[in-house]
């Protein structure tokens, strides 16, 4: 296959979705607005479930599965929660299929469902519903559960990772016996997902909280981490949202105080996606192709052999076999490619497209002076090191491109971080240098409508801890207490 790709300059979008496939991470599939993820693709994925299940469990939830077919009675239970997303859902009405005389395949009209079931778009109304039989007493609480699984949002317009008609997550469900528990709750998971994000994803990301429009379906507060890709495009990474009571009392789930009185259980749920990999490959990737972190790289390390003749590979292998193992003792991941239906070049071109970050080189020369050529695939830089104590220089070695590319996101986000005190200044910015636009705004729901309405740009997130400070809103002029973060967004 072609390696060559779009550039980033040309044509941003076009990059993102050649690479997406070229790079052998998903692709469309026979279903309209569905993807495959393929093999490659998925591993990063795992590699990020691993990651954060490890951080769940050790934050004290556990996992769960519940069921993907919600009976349609349950959504009008809470107002604000089916009308966020009645315009998303998939509705299952029937059982069964027939044969019509013509021999095609038809739904048998007999086979019509009670109650029509929603393909879930999100769980909070099957495991409410669920919760009310769990939980009695404040001895049950707090109730902390996450799954994995996989939801249903039917989009018109889709993109590979960014948004999926189906797509995976992880969704956590918690209840406690008060607000300020609740509230720590939704704070901490923000913060594991901020941390997930910049020490795994080398992503740096805002904290913040969404305004009234952009809050969750049902939600009193909406926490979320909001990054920057290379465009200047935001993107959602992860949001937590502190439900209060209202799901407790749409589903009644109630539990006896230690004072033997009854009241409803607060609610949070929190949640990160396969939209990560969009974000992944977008704040890092160059138009050469993938550049990988090493902690979400499905191997860390590849070697490659060049040889004459199996004599030399069978010298070669010994040496590599000794180099894997000592690797691999330290943790590292390492792929050795020595299949002889690829020349070396070929492969150089491959890994470097799937941005694995060390690419290791030996051949007859190397074996003479007890050698390796090194490459790193964040700079492109290569050199050559002694074999001996290989496992320790790639060890640091890895250490050391986690933290460049985090520190070269992290530059990236710092240069397209703009300050706007008009209106004028703030679309000029958006047109000509798009980035993270700091702007006072009124703190009104309209003002902010009128803004995305008439420039595409939405608050990201009102940044936790944000200076106040004395302004006036470059839309309506009204006074303004605080600069917001605004942004277009995928």
């Amino acid at each position: 296959m072609s390696k060559e790709l779009s550039t980033r300059e040309e044509n941003y979008s076009e990059w993102y979705n050649e690479l997406v496939v070229k790079a052998d991470l998903a692709e469309h599939s026979a279903v309209k607005g569905c993807m495959v993820i393929k093999p490659y693709g998925y591993a990063i994925w795992e590699k990020m479930q691993q990651a954060l299940d490890k951080m769940f469990k050790d934050t004290g939830h556990v996992n769960a599965y519940f069921p993907l077919f919600i009976p349609k009675s349950f959504f009008s239970k809470e107002a604000s929660h089916v009308e966020g997303f009645a315009k998303e859902c998939a509705v299952v009405t029937h059982y069964r299929l027939k044969t019509a005389p013509d021999g095609s395949i038809v739904v048998d009209e007999t086979a019509k469902l009670d109650e029509e079931l929603i393909v879930r778009p999100t769980s909070e109304t099957i495991i409410w519903n669920t919760y009310r039989g769990w939980i009695q007493s404040y001895r049950d609480l707090p109730l902390l559960i996450n799954q994995w699984a996989n939801v249903v949002r039917w989009e018109m317009r889709t993109r590979l990772f960014l948004r999926t008609t189906e797509f995976l997550w992880q969704e956590g469900h918690t209840a406690h016996a008060t607000a300020e528990e609740a509230i720590s709750e939704t704070e901490q998971m923000l913060n594991v997902y901020g941390e997930f994000a910049e020490k795994f994803m080398a992503v740096p990301v805002i904290k913040g909280i969404k305004t009234a429009n952009e809050r969750f379906a049902g939600a009193i507060e909406t926490y979320c981490i909001e990054a920057l890709m290379q465009d200047g495009k935001a993107l959602q990474a992860g949001t937590s949202h502190f439900l209060g009571q209202n799901f407790a009392k749409a589903f009644d789930v109630k539990f006896a105080t230690k004072e033997g009185k009854q009241d409803y259980v607060w609610a949070t749920s929190w949640g990160v996606s396969t939209r990560l990999m969009g974000a992944l490959v977008m704040s890092h990737s160059d138009d050469k192709g993938l550049v990988l972190p090493p902690k979400l790289a499905p191997f860390q390390v590849v070697i490659v052999p060049i040889y004459k003749g199996e004599e030399q590979l069978a010298q070669i292998n010994e040496v590599v076999g000794k180099m894997k193992k000592a690797m691999e003792a330290k943790g590292i991941s390492v792929k050795y490619d020595n299949r002889d239906n690829q020349r070396p070049g070929w492969k150089f071109a491959e890994y470097e497209l799937k941005g694995v970050p060390v690419r290791i080189a030996i051949g007859a020369r190397d074996l003479e002076n007890g050698t390796v050529e090194v490459a790193r695939r964040d700079t492109m830089e290569k050199e050559t090191l002694q074999q001996a104590d290989i496992e320790n220089k790639i060890e640091h070695l890895l250490e050391q491109i986690q933290n460049n590319l985090y520190q070269k996101a992290l530059a990236m986000r710092e240069m397209k971080t703009y300050t706007a005190d008009t209106y004028e200044e703030f679309k000029r910015i958006l047109e000509e240098t798009p980035g993270f636009v700091m702007a006072h705004w009124d703190g009104s729901s309209e003002t902010e409508q009128k803004i995305k309405e008439e420039t595409k740009a939405t608050i990201r997130c009102i940044p936790l801890n944000n200076k106040q400070e004395s302004g006036v809103c470059i839309h309506s002029g009204k006074p303004s207490t605080q600069k917001v973060v605004f942004a277009r967004a995928y």
